[in-house]
């Protein structure tokens, strides 16, 4: 699978994916363009929360695979996104606790397909990330989590701090991973529990940190101080696996 066949190049093919209703992460248009084609293109995007980026021709030129891309290239998603009811629903089909992970602004797709993988692997229910600012389920993403994309749902929402909020009513609590945190050894983490990594330079945002109960530092003996992102999670997750199966 390779990360072209998810891009769509051109006035009618890209109005036609939209109108067709195939999930755009992302649309590039060519800066100062006008016309009737694009301004529909636009209000399909704006429907659909997808993220536009005005560029210059160089830009497009640059990512066109067929040359052909008259003014505007779209990136669809590889695989359909899920609900967060339905990441709740997979949980109770289990008669297990939830066990969610929410991503904070992953960009790196190689990144988010190992966490996927892992999180498959870890028995969590699944992933949420947010619609800015983070990769969306690319073909490069499918291919990373060796088929784990197939079974553990990944739902994509506008505000991580809200549904943050929405699952605590369901009686999720979260712990979020930082070096200013508890030893994770030391945490409670059984019962039903969102786990929430950010990204390697930027960490766990301000505003989503302040809505986690809980904050885990995963002891370190190196002399740098952070570990890969989807290697973090990785740790975290298990922590989570061994509390569980105790």
């Amino acid at each position: 699978m390779r990360y072209e066949e998810f891009t769509i190049e051109g006035r009618n093919p890209v109005l036609e994916a939209f109108r067709a209703g195939k999930t755009i992460d992302r649309v590039f248009i060519l800066d100062g363009c006008q016309d009737g084609p694009i301004k529909s293109i636009l209000r399909e995007a704006k429907k659909g929360d997808t993220i536009i980026s005005f560029v210059k021709k160089e830009r497009l030129d640059q990512i066109s695979e067929t040359g052909k891309h008259q003014g505007v290239i779209a990136y669809a998603a590889a695989y359909e996104y899920a609900q967060v009811e339905d990441i709740l629903n997979l949980a109770k089909e289990k008669n297990e606790p939830p066990f969610i992970i929410i991503l904070d602004s992953i960009e790196d797709p190689h990144n988010l397909g190992a966490m996927i993988r892992t999180a498959n692997q870890a028995g969590a229910h699944g992933i949420i990330i947010p619609k800015r600012r983070a990769v969306g389920l690319t073909a490069t993403v499918a291919k990373v989590s060796a088929g784990a994309i197939n079974y553990t749902p990944v739902a994509k929402v506008t505000n991580l701090t809200s549904t943050i909020e929405e699952l605590k009513e369901h009686g999720l609590w979260f712990v979020c991973a930082d070096m200013d945190g508890e030893v994770m050894y030391k945490l409670d983490l059984k019962g039903p529990i969102g786990l929430v990594v950010g990204s390697e330079g930027e960490g766990v945002s301000r505003l989503v940190k302040e809505k986690c109960d809980f904050i885990a530092k995963i002891p370190m003996a190196g002399d740098i101080d952070s570990l890969n992102a989807s290697v973090a999670m990785g740790i975290l997750s298990y922590e989570i696996v061994r509390q569980r199966m105790n």
